[in-house]
């Protein structure tokens, strides 16, 4: 295993600071980053994506577990840091300079199998994960997510209908993966410590039910909760074929998006494909 410096001194050597406009809070904790690793099981010779690898912490643990890892990093002030790391670990590192939001996932990791594993910057972080949970095509090229977010996002990820954190984020993430809080992080964790509480998310993916199209699915769901305080047969009016389809399928048009199970919306999407 390679000796490693200390990450405040590769921070302190390389005069980088967390940017709060890139949404930068940088984990040194390396016990702690070495738990998020070994999260998704052995990763082994597997492929892993990082996004915002910033100065190096999650992926030395990711380098150290034997991961094969691709990282994007935008903040060029980041990628000597990074090229020292990987220099340390010849072969396993591939760092491309970039915007997650804009790139192919999929095909930098050349169409093979792939972990994602990512201390996620706040600002980009929802977006990224929708991203991964959307589209018709699943199973996905990914295997696992194991994501940080803000304590708040991650309980709307795992939310249970009824709950005030339920909603389309919820939907999203259950509809076809299982999705759970796999670790809880002070903000003290974090240099410089953030405002919030966070929390690791992990998602696997699994079956995804027949007859249902993602994006009937995904409409469906921004109508119900774009108005989520309003009952169904008001929220869902301009979606054609609603209503009939709370009818047909026994649903109370008087009840409200909160209350909807994400089984119950499953259903009438695939009532609204026939």
């Amino acid at each position: 295993m390679a000796e490693l410096p200390p990450l405040r001194e590769v921070i302190a050597r390389h005069g980088l600071s967390a940017s709060k406009a890139l949404g930068q809070n940088f984990l040194l904790d390396e016990q702690l980053l070495a738990r998020i690793a070994a999260i998704p099981g052995d990763l082994a010779g597997a492929r892993v994506l990082e996004i915002g690898p910033g100065p190096g912490g999650l992926t030395r643990a990711l380098l150290r577990a034997g991961a094969q890892v691709t990282a994007i990093e935008m903040d060029r002030r980041c990628l000597p840091a990074l090229a020292e790391l990987g220099e340390r670990f010849p072969g396993q590192l591939t760092v491309i300079e970039g915007d997650a939001l804009k790139l192919d996932h999929a095909a930098l990791m050349q169409g093979q199998p792939f972990h994602v594993l990512s201390n996620l910057p706040y600002n980009v972080g929802t977006a990224l994960l929708v991203g991964w949970l959307s589209g018709e095509a699943w199973p996905p090229p990914w295997r696992s997510l194991t994501l940080m977010f803000q304590r708040e996002v991650a309980e709307r990820i795992v939310a249970a209908p009824g709950s005030p954190a339920y909603g389309r984020l919820a939907v999203l993430a259950q509809w076809r993966s299982a999705a759970r809080i796999a670790m809880k992080v002070h903000r003290s964790a974090f240099t410089p410590p953030p405002k919030v509480m966070s929390a690791v998310v992990h998602l696997v993916p699994g079956a995804m039910p027949e007859g249902v199209s993602a994006a009937t699915l995904e409409r469906l769901t921004e109508a119900a909760f774009g108005q989520r305080r309003k009952m169904l047969r008001q929220s869902l009016k301009g979606v054609p074929g609603a209503l009939e389809a709370l009818a047909a399928l026994g649903i109370d048009k008087t009840r409200r998006a909160e209350t909807v199970s994400v089984a119950e919306f499953v259903a009438l999407a695939r009532a609204l494909g026939r």
